[in-house]
Formats: structure tokens, C-alpha cells, sequence
């Protein structure tokens, strides 16, 4: 049966596209149906994937290169983030100087942490650079972590595992530190948790949301920017 299996997606190029767009599709139904944030679409989704190809034996090889298109598209969604932040554009110039030093203090926190991390479990260089760009979309994180000797795959994964957690804890976050300014919370959001975050900060508000996007871009800059210095303390 697996066999059978695996020839008629060998014969279908677009079956990855499908696979994934099914996994995530169940995935947002069951977060929406039981509305449990724990239940992130995108986790949800990976997790069927991933038991999917387990099950049925097939490379991961051969499912990446035909999920492709979807990937694809993740630059022009990415890109597409900047039609809200349009839409708020007055207000960003109002708090421009803010904004700019909220992402700035947030990338270096961000390196800062991951240099940290791999002090205290003595990672390698190569473990560490695959750690480094831990908070920028997967769109700069890859090329950066590849471009520093890091494991562009992994660094992948970890950067997915750092926007669910992001996304979970966002509004917990907030609360506990009692930030009540969308602007604060949309550059917190943008800045740690990157894509899957800003889908959140887009859910909690307008203004959180385009705050959310311009971090993206902001943060992803200064995270290839300043990598290959970060990446020099270990050695």
C-alpha cells in the first residue's frame, strides 16, 4: 500500500502544495472550533504533516520540493505586511524615534539571548550561528544561519517554534507587564516572534498589527546586519 502510495505522489506534482494546505486547514478547524490558543494552526499543521510522511514512508526530499510554491509565497505575504502599516502611516511617524529604538534594544535582546544560550550549554559555532538569527522570518533567517556556517534547516524549525511560542504568549506577556499601547505591543510581538507573531498582533488590533509588520522588516535588517559581528564571540 505504501508503495502504491508513494508512486501516484511521485506522479503528482502538486501534492505537497495540497498536503500542506490540508494540514493547515484542520488545523485552524480545530483551533477555531475548540478556541484554545495552544491549538496554533501552523503547530497543528506541522505536527500532520509530519506524522503523515512518518506513516506513509516518504522522504522529506521529496515533499519539500513539491510543497515549493507554498514557499514560494512567503516573501510576497511578507511584503503584503506593509499594506496595514500604509494605513498607519501617520501614526508612525509621529512615534518614529520609539518605534526604531523599541526594535533596535529588541534585536540585540534577541542576540543577545542566543549568545547567552550557547555560553551556558557550550555550543558550537556551527550550533550557535544555526541559533543566532532565532527571531527574523524564515525568509532572512535560512540565508543568514547558511551565509554563517549554521544548519539553514534547523534554524528554519527553530524559527517556527519561536513564533508559535511567541504567538501563545504574546497577550499573557502583555498582561503580565501590564503593556496596554499597541504601538509597544505590536513592536514587542513584530520584533520577537516575527510572521506567525504578527498574525496574532493582526487579531488583537489594526495598529498592533501594522506595528507587528514594520518590525519584521526593521528587525530582519539589523539581524543580518549585526549577525556576522555576534557570530565572532564564539569561536
Amino acid at each position: 500500500m505504501t508503495e502504491l502510495l508513494n508512486d501516484f505522489l511521485t506522479g503528482s506534482a502538486a501534492w505537497g502544495v495540497l498536503l500542506t494546505l490540508a494540514a493547515f486547514g484542520l488545523g485552524a478547524l480545530i483551533n477555531r472550533v475548540t478556541g484554545k490558543a495552544i491549538f496554533n494552526p501552523l503547530l497543528l499543521g506541522s505536527i500532520f504533516v509530519i506524522v503523515f510522511l512518518s506513516v506513509c514512508n516518504i522522504p522529506y526530499g521529496d515533499y519539500k520540493t513539491s510543497a515549493a510554491p507554498v514557499s514560494y509565497l512567503l516573501l510576497p505575504a511578507t511584503v503584503a505586511l506593509a499594506i496595514p502599516l500604509y494605513e498607519k502611516l501617520d501614526l508612525l511617524k509621529e512615534n518614529a524615534p520609539a518605534i526604531i529604538a523599541g526594535i533596535s534594544v529588541g534585536t540585540l535582546v534577541s542576540l543577545g539571548s542566543a549568545f547567552a544560550l550557547a555560553l551556558a550549554m557550550d555550543l558550537t559555532q556551527e550550533q550557535y550561528a544555526t541559533l543566532l538569527p532565532k527571531s527574523v522570518t524564515t525568509a532572512i533567517s535560512m540565508d543568514v544561519a547558511a551565509e554563517l556556517g549554521g544548519i539553514a534547516a534547523l534554524t528554519g524549525a527553530i524559527v517556527i517554534v519561536t513564533g508559535i511560542v511567541g504567538a501563545l504568549l504574546a497577550e499573557t506577556v502583555c498582561k503580565l507587564f501590564h503593556i496596554t499601547d499597541p504601538i509597544a505591543k505590536g513592536v514587542g510581538i513584530g520584533t520577537a516572534a516575527h510572521a506567525v507573531g504578527t498574525s496574532k498582533a493582526l487579531q488583537m488590533g489594526e495598529v498592533e498589527g501594522a506595528m507587528s509588520g514594520l518590525s519584521i522588516a526593521v528587525a530582519g535588517v539589523l539581524t543580518a546586519v549585526l549577525c556576522p559581528v555576534f557570530v565572532g564571540f564564539i569561536q
